[in-house]
């Protein structure tokens, strides 16, 4: 469970992961959920974004993020992993964009071991809300689905079915 922060200290502590590059690396730990206030979880080796109440609030994946130090830090270059950092977030190829889980430990990607753009993820915010924009895909951010229990996908921006805010908390 995440301890409740006020707004301020909570953008404040996003804020900050840009100072200055760390020595180590860095893993922040975090409540992820989008403007409809659904809530991320796994279900068929899936990211999924539902409204979970009562004992499935237990199912609710925390997200964790790296700053990628290969990109440039004006972009604010992250990359995404669940489950403690064990399986990353990555932008398969295909017609269009695919969100897909890979295990790769968040720690490795960021030590640059391997190529990183498809596991990279340029933050922007504005509002009091967080939008996710693929660095291997331009102009292609990380979406939810208007409708509950919908795997978490890609748009090239909001629309009537496609939900691209989202809200942070620190864990």
């Amino acid at each position: 469970m995440c301890d409740l922060e006020p707004k301020a200290a909570i953008e404040a502590s996003a804020f900050k992961l840009h100072e200055k590059p760390a020595a180590q690396t860095k893993v922040s730990k975090y409540r992820i959920w989008d403007v409809a206030q659904k809530s991320l979880y796994l279900r068929n080796n899936q990211l999924v974004a539902g409204y979970l109440q009562g004992p499935n609030s237990a199912l609710e994946e925390k997200i964790s993020w790296v700053t990628n130090r290969f990109f440039e830090r004006e972009k604010f270059p992250i990359i995404l992993s669940i489950q403690d950092g064990r399986r990353s977030l990555a932008c398969g190829m295909g017609d269009q964009p695919v969100l897909q889980l890979e295990d790769v430990n968040i720690t490795e990607l960021s030590q640059g071991g391997q190529d990183t753009t498809r596991f990279t993820f340029f933050r922007s915010y504005k509002d009091g809300m967080w939008r996710f924009e693929s660095a291997a895909n331009p102009g292609w951010l990380l979406c939810t689905s208007t409708h509950s229990n919908e795997p978490l996908g890609f748009t090239q921006g909001p629309d009537a079915t496609h939900i691209v805010d989202f809200y942070f908390q620190l864990c």
